[in-house]
């Protein structure tokens, strides 16, 4: 049951990735309530979901090894976490350096790579979004239900961020290849079998992009965020988790 709800959600993802594009709601000036309030839920998946099982997935590192030089070192999830958060942060730096370089002569060539290297790292990104979805480990059908609701909003905002950075290109090439990442992860989750560890060491490296490409477009002043919109699904996703 659980793999045919995975199967649902899952596509529901690549759904919302393409038509999103369609979504002028979140397109509005200025800045949309919309992805506000996405961002919220995004923070309050990481913090009050994610984060509390990084201590599980760290025992789990621990036991994996026992019998390795690295076994001396603390606190390894959590710095496989702020390696995912530095690894987007170091793209958005790309990212805005190119568009400051406007007037460079190479700038269509610079551009294009950039691009690639953006739409690489997402595209491993949501790749391991629908693998998580088929192989964490859910209380009950309410968790992958609440798992699929918080990145599908999260979903939205980075497609909107990710357009807004390429424009066109976006559109002709990366929409499409995000589009996709998700199923092919969940295919991969579906035909293979990988063991605890290097399950544990996805969901930490998710938790760290997830906070970053949450709170990137968040927190500058020209974007006018909305603080109630963001409270809003701060509290409200928070009050869902808290039910399960």
């Amino acid at each position: 049951m659980y793999l045919i709800i995975s199967f649902v959600c899952v596509i529901g993802f690549t759904l919302i990735h393409y038509f999103s594009k369609y979504m002028q709601f979140v397109n509005k000036v200025p800045r949309s309530k919309f992805l506000s309030f996405s961002a919220g839920v995004s923070v309050s998946y990481v913090f009050v979901d994610l984060l509390p099982k990084l201590n599980e997935y760290q025992q789990i590192i621990l036991r994996n090894l026992q019998n390795s030089v690295w076994r001396n070192i603390e606190n390894h999830i959590y710095i496989v976490a702020l390696l995912g958060l530095v690894i987007f942060y170091s793209l958005e730096r790309l990212v805005k350096v190119s568009k400051k370089n406007l007037y460079n002569k190479e700038i269509k060539e610079t551009n294009l790579s950039v691009f690639w290297i953006h739409i690489s790292a997402f595209t491993v990104y949501n790749t391991i979004i629908g693998y998580l979805l088929v192989k964490e480990q859910f209380e009950n059908y309410f968790g992958i239900l609440f798992y699929f609701l918080a990145l599908s909003v999260h979903l939205v905002t980075n497609d909107w961020s990710l357009r807004r950075d390429h424009m066109k290109i976006y559109d002709q090439y990366g929409r499409y290849i995000l589009t996709l990442a998700p199923v092919i992860g969940w295919i991969i989750g579906v035909t293979t079998e990988v063991n605890e560890f290097v399950l544990s060491v996805l969901q930490a490296f998710i938790a760290g992009g997830v906070v970053l490409n949450a709170l990137k477009d968040e927190l500058p002043e020209e974007q006018e965020s909305s603080l109630s919109s963001f409270l809003s699904g701060v509290i409200g996703y928070t009050f869902l988790l808290l039910l399960i």
